[in-house]
């Protein structure tokens, strides 16, 4: 029997068959977490007591979500940020650098098929990359971090095929509404969702990722689409290596 896209990727993070419905402990290729979200991080990392990071360089935090900071509260917490960031050797995007979601898969830090968790409710932006991307609590982004694996409940999946063309002055932001329309706040929920068809081979990577960005706003675990040459073109563009 065939897999689904999330199916094939949690399978082989898991180095075992998998399918809609299991309990997995899955490895992770991308952790990551931002200003709002990384103070717990490090707070529960200090009072495990953990001394490394499983992989520094597969792991970052981001300042982006009150850049520049607003009070003296807020720098504190940057501060905090940075020199967690020096002293576990992880990378940092630090004010100035850019929106996570733009800065992190732009950092050639998502390639297709990685398995991608953020301590954001839209991690699966990097959907449109062909990577399973999902975000999670500060606590379990915790978890990953430290030791480079997560538990997941391989979701059941939604395809949705877009045809036709799309008319002057509509966006993928509007079609992606549209359908969060028909399915309402929670019609998908804890579903991976497929995006296909016409309209989303003939999008730019910029518009692909604004549909995959709001798969969240109807509930989605993930929001995912399969890589074509434009894909791979773009990833060779932002590639790390």
């Amino acid at each position: 029997m065939g897999q689904t896209i999330a199916e094939k990727i949690l399978s082989s993070h898991s180095r075992k068959r998998v399918k809609a419905g299991d309990l997995t402990i899955a490895d992770v290729d991308f952790s990551f977490a931002q200003d709002g979200t990384a103070p717990l991080v490090i707070k529960t990392i200090r009072d495990i007591g953990a001394k490394r990071i499983a992989h520094p360089r597969r792991t970052a935090f981001v300042i982006d979500h009150s850049a520049p900071s607003p009070n003296i509260g807020v720098s504190t917490l940057h501060r905090l940020m940075r020199d967690f960031a020096k002293e576990y050797k992880i990378t940092l995007y630090d004010i100035g650098c850019g929106v996570c979601h733009q800065v992190i898969p732009e950092g050639g830090n998502v390639t297709c098929g990685d398995l991608v968790v953020g301590a954001d409710s839209h991690t699966c932006t990097y959907g449109a990359l062909n990577a399973f991307a999902t975000g999670f609590g500060s606590t379990d982004i915790t978890a990953s971090m430290i030791s480079g694996k997560l538990w997941f409940k391989v979701p059941e999946s939604i395809k949705i095929i877009i045809k036709g063309r799309m008319p002057k002055g509509v966006y993928a932001k509007d079609v992606i509404l549209y359908i969060i329309g028909e399915l309402t706040a929670d019609g998908a929920t804890y579903k991976s969702i497929e995006f296909t068809g016409e309209v989303i081979r003939r999008l730019s990577m910029e518009g692909r990722f604004t549909i995959c960005n709001m798969a969240v706003e109807m509930g989605a675990k993930a929001g995912m689409m399969e890589a074509d040459d434009k894909t791979l073109k773009w990833l060779k563009r932002h590639s790390s290596g």
